[in-house]
This record gives C-alpha cells, structure tokens and sequence, in this order.
C-alpha cells in the first residue's frame, strides 16, 4: 500500500493499471489512474519484478484515465495513449516525451462519434496498443447512453507504426458487448472492459482479460489476424485521416 504522504495523488486510491513491456529498458511501464481530491490523473510507474517500482507520479493531470505507454520510441520520443476529458469531449489522444516525465505534442487521435452511433459518448483506451506489420492495432471502448443506462462494447481502430498519430481504419460497429447474464447483470450493468492481454507463442492468439459488469473478471480469446480482417471488411472510409 503506498504511503498517502509520500503519494498524495493515490489517497483514494488507483485503478485499471496497462502493463507494457518495454524492452530498451527491460522493464515493464504500469500506466494506471490515481485518485485524489483532484480527481482521476494518469500515473506513470516501471517494475522488474512486480514487487519493486519506480513512480513517476501523476503525468497527466486530471481528469484524465485510459492510458497506455507504447512499447517503443517513436523516433526518439515515448508516446502514450490517454483519455483527457476537455471542453472539446471524451476523446482518445497521444502525447510524446523525451524522458517518460516530461509530456507536450498533444493530439487527439480518435474522436467519439456524435449521433446514435455505439460510441457516440465517450471512447477511450482498454487494453495497451498491439504491435503488428499493418500498424498499431488498439481495442478500445464505446459507452451509448440508452433509457436504461450506459452500455459499454468494444472496437477497433489501427494505427500508423510510424505516425501512431495517424488513423488508418476504424470499424463502423462494435465487435465486442456484454451478452452473458454476468456482463449484464452486476455491480454497473451492461458492462465489457479490458485493461490487458497476453498474445500466444503462434505470435497470433490473443487472451483478452475484462471485466464485466464490474463484478468478475472474464476471458475472450480470438486471433490477431481475424480481428484484422474484421476490422479491414468493416472499416470506416473517413476515419483514414490525421485529427
């Protein structure tokens, strides 16, 4: 338990930690939420063992949730994923830095759609970004307001390897919502949410590990190659294009 002195922004406590493993520093980057009278801020810390950590503390100020740290520089500058929320709405967005502490060339990246689309409210970040030869493949998440409250289902979007700025394709309809009664009934109903995954030795199996309805945790598993193809059928044309 972190001593609240010595972190001040963890006093109520921390949330949906993205793991990555980052190999010029053998180490793995935990991006999670911290919570303090200020609200949610994203907080930056690296582990070896999962039993020792390096914070960085808070590296984006609230309210901001949803972040990830890619996996590798871009050129020469780390690049994390975040959900800030702004006057311009809950959108996903990419910030750069030299030394992991210091953040600026803020983008937005992804925008929630407006309308009756499914992720018409707000959209942010689930599990950290994937690597793969067509770009950067990211599952993200949608909430839809409805009579009977939130809905929360999963998307897909990839981006540019080189220009993770830059989306290339977006998938027009979810592929992923809470069907079984224990995503549909809990502690906040109709609810899907990942914060990570394991990929098989074949490079392609991926394990997708989420909550649901905020009472369990739950396991999908699928193939990187078929969420691929997914989302090259059902992409969005107007989506291939620099915010």
């Amino acid at each position: 338990m972190a001593n609240p002195k010595e972190f001040p922004e963890e006093i109520w406590g921390i949330e949906d930690p993205r793991i990555t493993y980052v190999p010029e520093l053998e180490q793995y980057a935990v991006a999670y939420t911290s919570f303090a009278r200020g609200g949610p801020g994203v907080s930056l810390a690296l582990t070896k063992d999962f039993r020792s950590f390096e914070r960085f503390g808070v590296i984006m100020s609230p309210e901001d949730k949803d972040a990830a740290l890619l996996p590798r520089r871009i050129g020469s500058r780390w690049a994390l994923i975040h959900r800030p929320m702004t006057a311009l709405g809950a959108h996903m967005w990419i910030s750069y830095s030299p030394d992991l502490r210091h953040w600026g060339s803020h983008k937005i990246i992804l925008e929630a759609r407006r309308g009756g689309w499914w992720d018409a409210n707000k959209i942010g970040l689930c599990s950290p970004p994937i690597e793969t030869a067509e770009g950067w493949l990211m599952i993200y998440h949608g909430v839809r307001q409805t009579a009977s409250g939130s809905i929360y289902r999963l998307g897909l979007a990839l981006f540019d390897l080189e220009k993770p700025e830059v989306c290339l394709r977006r998938g027009n309809s979810w592929i992923f919502g809470p069907e079984a009664p224990y995503e549909r009934n809990g502690d906040v109903n109709d609810v899907v949410f990942p914060c990570g995954q394991t990929i098989g030795v074949d490079g392609d199996t991926i394990n997708l590990y989420y909550g649901a309805a905020d009472s369990c945790i739950a396991l999908a598993t699928g193939s990187i190659r078929g969420l691929l193809s997914w989302l090259d059928s059902n992409r969005s044309q107007a989506e291939s294009r620099t915010f």
